[in-house]
């Protein structure tokens, strides 16, 4: 019987192939070892870098963002403003508008009346002839009070804001009456309150009276809004200055709602050296004024500009020959 050789489990050559394949793997560790530890270490570093810039940008937009939603809200609250505003607007058109309507039913109601009273007007005059006889002559010239006798007519206007603003279509209503108490005469001049002509061709000079230059200024004086200091003194003084002469009888209007001057004595004062009297007693132009109520539409204690306006003009028109006119409503 034949005995079978015990095989052994691990031979030479296994144990050769077995250090030659670890030999391998450590030849290809050393050839592939290419990337230092330092670099990973570097590239960290870059990373917070990055992280810390971009964090800052963070910060920036965000301040940004805090200002825009400022401006935004900014926006938001003009826009609010406008639209109130606009709401107000609405209700002042609104408003005009009726009283526009009213005065054209008034105006109508006007024209029937003014037919009626130039009627009764020719009639009394009629009358008049027959029994006074056709020599007779009125003593006085007045209409309402105030003496319309004058044969040449200056407007003094206050142009401030308040009346450009409030006042201004009462201010034609008085100014185109006023011109209708006087048919004709042989001038006229508008200044404002300053001193400032409404023409200033016609600067110290005599505006002819015809019915086209009455409507040129009519529609010259809608739109005529130029600096006033809403005291009169001025205009009062260079329209005496400039347009008095001993042959020529003249009447001032003058036209305001305020005085912000310091003193009413020194204007009275000042206008009565420059208005003198003559050897009659009478002065060199007559002076009236009509105020308009503009400041009484206002808080008690911001009326006080309306009041001495009101109390320059009493004692001015008393002392020149005129009649002051005060107003019950600026509209």
């Amino acid at each position: 019987m034949v005995k079978r050789r015990t095989t052994e489990e691990f031979s030479l050559s296994f144990l050769d192939v077995i250090c030659c394949g670890f030999g391998a793997i450590i030849l290809l560790l050393m050839i592939t070892k290419t990337v230092q530890p330092q670099i990973i270490e570097a590239s960290a570093i870059n990373m917070e870098g990055r992280i810390a810039a971009l964090q800052e940008q963070l910060f920036t937009l965000r301040g940004e963002t805090h200002i825009l939603n400022r401006d935004l809200n900014a926006k938001h609250e003009q826009l609010s403003q406008y639209e109130d505003r606009i709401a107000i607007l609405r209700g002042q058109l609104a408003s005009v508008k009726s009283q526009h309507e009213s005065l054209n039913v008034q105006a109508n109601s006007n024209d029937v009346v003014t037919s009626q009273l130039a009627i009764a007007r020719q009639s009394l005059s009629d009358e008049m002839k027959r029994l006074l006889g056709m020599q007779y002559k009125r003593k006085n010239n007045l209409i309402g009070g105030i003496p319309v006798d004058s044969e040449y007519i200056i407007f003094v206007i206050d142009t401030s804001g308040s009346m450009f603003s409030y006042a201004w279509n009462r201010v034609l209503e008085e100014f185109d009456a006023t011109l209708s108490i006087y048919p004709e005469v042989k001038g006229i001049q508008v200044m404002n309150d300053m001193g400032q002509y409404m023409f200033s061709r016609y600067r110290g000079k005599w505006i002819p009276d015809t019915p086209g230059r009455r409507k040129v200024i009519m529609d010259r004086l809608r739109t005529w809004n130029v600096f006033s200091n809403s005291s009169p003194v001025e205009g009062i003084t260079q329209a005496v200055r400039t347009f008095y002469a001993p042959d020529k009888k003249i009447s001032i209007y003058v036209f305001g709602d305020e005085f912000t001057g310091e003193s009413i004595q020194q204007v009275v004062d000042t206008v009565d050296r420059i208005n003198r009297e003559d050897a009659e007693g009478n002065r060199l132009v007559r002076i009236h004024a009509v105020g308009f109520p503009v400041q009484f539409q206002r808080q008690p204690h911001l009326q006080t500009t309306g009041i001495r306006f009101a109390t320059l003009m009493r004692e001015l028109t008393h002392r020149n020959g005129g009649t002051f006119v005060g107003l019950n409503d600026y509209r």
